[in-house]
C-alpha cells in the first residue's frame, strides 16, 4: 500500500535523494529536535511545498532516510565478535548513544508516531532496516555457538530488548548506557549466573527454601 511519502506528482529521483541526504546531514549535525523543513529545502534547492508532497512531517523524512540507510545505518547491525553479551552490550549503548544525544530528545518519540500513523513508514523501517531480523541471527547464531540454550526464543528475546528501549524513552526519555548494561544483565546473564524465572526463581514468594 502506498504510504504518504509515496504519494502524489512522480518525483524527481535526484530531488528526492537530495532531500533524503539533506535531512539526514542536518539530522547528524544538528539534531532531530532542530530539524526544519526549511531547513531541508534550503539544502536540497527545492521548495518546501515540494518536500511536504512527499513527506508529510518531518518524522516521515526522517524515518525515509533511516529505512534508505542513510542515517544511522551502521548502528543497526549488531557485530559478531564471538562474544554475544559484549556484541549486545555495545549494540544496544551505541543506539542509546544516539536517541540520548543532544537534540535529538524528540527523535524516539516521533517515529514511534510515524510508524503508527503510516503502516507504510512502520513496514519500510523494519523490512528496510531489518534491525529485527539481523538481531535474531545474532541469537541464532549465538544458540549455534552454545552462547544460549537450544530453546532459546531468538525473536522474543529480540523484541524484548528493542521493546525495553522504546518503552523507556517513551515514559521518561532518561536513556544511559547503565540501563543497557542492566537490560543486558536480566535478559543476557553470564554464563555462571543463569537467569532463573517462575515460582522458584530466588526472591520471588516462594521461591527461597
Amino acid at each position: 500500500m502506498p504510504g504518504q511519502g509515496r504519494r502524489g506528482p512522480k518525483r524527481s529521483e535526484e530531488a528526492r535523494l537530495a532531500i533524503l541526504r539533506a535531512a539526514a546531514e542536518r539530522v547528524m549535525a544538528h539534531g532531530y529536535d532542530h530539524l526544519t523543513m526549511e531547513g531541508v529545502a534550503a539544502d536540497a534547492r527545492v521548495g518546501k511545498q515540494t518536500i511536504y508532497r512527499w513527506w508529510p512531517s518531518r518524522s516521515a523524512l526522517v524515518a525515509d532516510c533511516l529505512a534508505e540507510r542513510l542515517l544511522l545505518a551502521e548502528l543497526f547491525v549488531p557485530e559478531d565478535s564471538g562474544d554475544l553479551r559484549a556484541d549486545v552490550t555495545r549494540w544496544l549503548d551505541n543506539i542509546v548513544g544516539v536517541l540520548s544525544a543532544p537534540g535529538n530528545a524528540r527523535l524516539l518519540p516521533s517515529l514511534v508516531v510515524a510508524a503508527a500513523e503510516n503502516t507504510d513508514v512502520a513496514t519500510r523501517l523494519n523490512h528496510r532496516l531489518g534491525m529485527f531480523e539481523m538481531l535474531g541471527e545474532r541469537f541464532a547464531a549465538a544458540v549455534a555457538d552454545g552462547q544460549l540454550p537450544p530453546a532459546t526464543p531468538v525473536v522474543e528475546l529480540g523484541d524484548a530488548l528493542i521493546g525495553a528501549i522504546v518503552l523507556r524513552g517513551l515514559r521518561d526519555g532518561e536513556l544511559d548506557t547503565e540501563f543497557t548494561h542492566r537490560l543486558v544483565d536480566l535478559l543476557l546473564p553470564p554464563p555462571d549466573q543463569p537467569r532463573r524465572s517462575g515460582p522458584d526463581a530466588e526472591g520471588s514468594p516462594g521461591g527461597q527454601r
